[in-house]
């Protein structure tokens, strides 16, 4: 009797544990669809990234990173700024380092501490626009030393939503979107 009790109740594990580990295919983990080798298109990724700075600067001169961000889907994005260059440096958003060294140059600016965020602090990017953001990287990262300096976006945009009546969202609420941006670089000389 004891054998049968236990085979039903191993029988009935079974049976409800094989439901959990049932594949489910949400919108944000369909797969990447490929158009030719080494091309990989994300459909849940909408916004194209591109950053660019001067190729060569002197010691002491500001260092413009320029940060871009295009939609070239049909419907408009709307994108909370913060910790983008689309408001400002007001948080490690970047990682720089010096070509040849294995550490990241530490952050030395603000660090700002938030509650829920407004409307105004989302950035509508409209079908195949491009809005822009500019910041002095070295108002927060040494660039003394002469060198070359490799600068990324740190990412990920913590908020994006096609719909406007969303904005805002509270931050529990929040969908952040990986973007890829190009990694820069800027050679420093000494004045």
């Amino acid at each position: 009797m004891n054998r049968r009790l236990v085979s039903w109740i191993a029988l009935g594990c079974l049976a409800l544990g094989s439901g959990a580990c049932a594949h489910k295919e949400t919108p944000d983990m369909a797969p990447q669809q490929t158009q030719g080798p080494n091309t990989a298109v994300r459909p849940s990724t909408p916004l194209q990234c591109m950053l660019s700075v001067p190729a060569k600067l002197k010691t002491g001169q500001p260092v413009e990173v320029t940060f871009r961000l295009s939609n070239p889907t049909a419907q408009p994005q709307y994108v909370l700024n913060w910790n983008t260059p689309l408001e400002g440096l007001k948080n490690n958003i970047l990682e720089v380092s010096l070509v040849g060294t294995d550490s990241e140059l530490p952050y030395q600016g603000p660090m700002f501490k938030r509650g829920e965020p407004s409307a105004d602090n989302y950035v509508t990017v409209a079908p195949g626009a491009t809005v822009e953001g500019k910041i002095d990287a070295s108002l927060a990262y040494d660039f003394s030393k002469p060198g070359t300096y490799r600068i990324a976006f740190r990412g990920p945009v913590l908020d994006v939503t096609t719909k406007q009546a969303e904005v805002p969202r509270p931050m529990d609420q929040h969908r952040a979107m990986p973007v890829e941006c190009s990694t820069v670089e800027t050679t420093i000389s000494a004045p």
